[in-house]
């Protein structure tokens, strides 16, 4: 990976720390490099699950249409009416969080809809993985990453596929 190069100045998502705080959540308009869309049964209780459990607010509806939600800048969400889902998907969307957050999306989300959450989890990839299986079956990864630490398992897999570590 010698063509990379340090670019977290362009990504709302904090530096890895244990007190890291999340940014602010963003209501700006500019033109979404992705998004997600949702099919859904019930736009009302979709729109209620990922506003309350996960943590997003209604950038804007057109009501029976779509209901477009957000969280930080760059994790938008468009739920749109469907057919449910009869099983969660294979797919996964994984959207940042900070550490503190991971327990409160748990506690908000199996207080909504009991049996909804799986973990949390680390990986060897350095981060703690919240999933989340919503109201209309989408698979949802909340991921936050963790401090780094250059003695860990997980630095020494990074470092063996040639990520070195971040710049201080």
């Amino acid at each position: 990976m010698t063509d990379t190069y340090p670019a977290f100045d362009i990504s709302p998502v904090p530096v890895p720390a244990l007190d890291a705080k999340a940014p602010e959540l963003f209501s700006g308009l500019y033109g979404m490099p992705m998004f997600v869309t949702v099919p859904t049964a019930n736009l009302a209780a979709s729109a209620d699950f990922w506003i309350r459990g996960l943590g997003f607010f209604e950038l804007f509806s057109a009501p029976g249409t779509i209901t477009h939600l957000r969280r930080w800048s760059f994790q938008d969400v468009l739920l749109v009416p469907a057919d449910q889902a009869d099983a969660p998907p294979a797919l996964t969307v994984s959207f940042s969080c900070v550490m503190s957050q991971v327990d409160e999306i748990a506690t908000a989300c199996e207080d909504l809809l009991p049996g909804s959450t799986t973990g949390p989890r680390q990986t060897p990839w350095n981060s703690v993985d919240l999933e989340v299986i919503t109201p209309e079956n989408a698979r949802v990864i909340m991921t936050a990453a963790r401090p780094w630490d250059p003695s860990s398992v997980e630095a020494q897999n990074l470092r063996d596929i040639g990520i070195d570590a971040p710049a201080e």
